[in-house]
């Protein structure tokens, strides 16, 4: 059974920084792509970052291109987000995905 969890979301101030961390089990984790996907409640999901399965491509959307970085740990199973300089805009539920399982989110708010 696929497994993916997010932790490491909060409450954070414009210009703050967080590490977000998505635990994968289930699956033979370095052969697949993997991706950060965010959604505010009432709109649609946005794909934020994406990063093969051996770590050498990465993409990023436009929002967050230069202040996202995407990254992974085959040997851990382990997918991480690093967040610079967020923006209340930035703020959401973050969840991991691969091949189109999804795990449980982890909520990012930007505040002031």
């Amino acid at each position: 059974e696929v497994q993916l969890q997010a932790s490491g979301g909060g409450l954070v101030r414009p210009g703050d920084s967080l590490r977000l961390s998505c635990t994968a089990s289930g699956f033979t984790f370095g052969m697949y792509d993997m991706s950060w996907v965010r959604q505010v409640p009432g709109r649609g999901p946005e794909s934020v970052s994406h990063i093969t399965g051996g770590g050498v491509i990465t993409y990023y959307a436009d929002s967050v291109k230069g202040r996202f970085t995407i990254s992974r740990d085959n040997a851990k199973t382990m997918l991480y987000l690093q967040m610079n300089s967020l923006k209340p805009e930035d703020t959401a539920m973050y969840y991991c995905v691969s091949g189109g399982n999804w795990g449980q989110g982890t909520l990012v708010t930007v505040s002031s």
